[in-house]
């Protein structure tokens, strides 16, 4: 059963991707949504008192825990109204850490995609789980859609893959690529951010990497662009407001412009910056 898993710690950032999620399954193949919550009680805390000294107890601990899936039931309960019809919405509060709980629920279950919210440029957010947004995304062995905080919804209709059309031959991330693409019926635009415009002189190797690439990604019918910018997130970034489009996809490091695309911040200029939706391959 295809699946986006969704943390959920109650912020506007947290309950934001949630409705995105939502809203995506209408363009989708996703058959369950996991709404998981994570409500950690350090050992610490359960045996040394707080500064009031206060003791929480496992009793106090198992009451907060069925609090906060009633808040997840209430969350489910309205995002049923928006969800694609046949589209189930499951619950799941962890006891682990966030991202040890995120990772766990891929272990066990047949997860599609992370949809996780971005804190956005804001650090004064409060959302644990924006904090958290980009250290899921470089563990997570499933791709991740990484929501910012001004996105509004809209259907994806276009999309701007990220590449620089080297190691085209080494095994590409296809599948991931795919499921986005077929059901959405989206257009495909490839960009090289081309700083020392090595195109114009392309020589054989790259010109072989670039007919290899054609091969691979023909069946989507993608433009291909090179743009000189010397920025390359602000190039990216810029290209797809440019060409309006509603989400970027980045690919893992050994094929994107960045010697590791999910570098702390690397990622996190990518994902802070976007107005969209970043799509970030595995």
């Amino acid at each position: 059963m295809k699946t986006y898993i969704v943390p959920v710690d109650f912020s506007a950032t947290s309950v934001h991707a949630a409705e995105y999620a939502a809203l995506l399954s209408r363009q989708t193949d996703v058959k369950l949504i996991l709404l998981l919550h994570s409500y950690y009680v350090s050992l610490y805390q359960s045996v040394l008192p707080t500064p009031d000294m206060v003791i929480i107890t496992e009793e106090e601990t198992e009451a907060e825990a069925e609090e906060r899936l009633g808040q997840l039931k209430h969350l489910r309960s309205k995002l049923l109204k928006t969800v694609r019809e046949g589209v189930e919405i499951e619950t799941k509060v962890s006891r682990q850490p966030l991202t040890r709980s995120v990772l766990e629920s891929l272990a066990d279950d047949n997860i599609h995609i992370v949809i996780i919210g971005s804190n956005g440029s804001t650090d004064e957010c409060e959302s644990h789980v924006g904090l958290n947004a980009i250290n899921i995304s470089k563990l997570s062995p499933a791709p991740v859609i990484v929501v910012p905080p001004a996105c509004c919804y809209e259907p994806v209709k276009r999309v701007v893959m990220a590449c620089d059309f080297q190691k085209i031959t080494d095994r590409f991330p296809l599948e991931g690529l795919q499921r986005l693409l077929q059901r959405h019926d989206a257009e495909l635009l490839v960009v090289n951010i081309d700083r020392q415009a090595k195109h114009k002189n392309a020589d054989p190797e790259q010109l072989a990497q670039e007919s290899v690439l054609h091969t691979m990604l023909k069946d989507y019918h993608p433009k291909y662009y090179y743009n000189e910018s010397d920025d390359v997130i602000n190039g990216i970034l810029g290209f797809a407001k440019k060409h309006g489009a509603q989400m970027v996809i980045a690919l893992p490091h050994k094929y994107s412009f960045f010697q590791s695309l999910l570098h702390d911040s690397v990622s996190k200029g990518l994902t802070v910056r976007s107005a969209v939706p970043v799509l970030l391959l595995k």
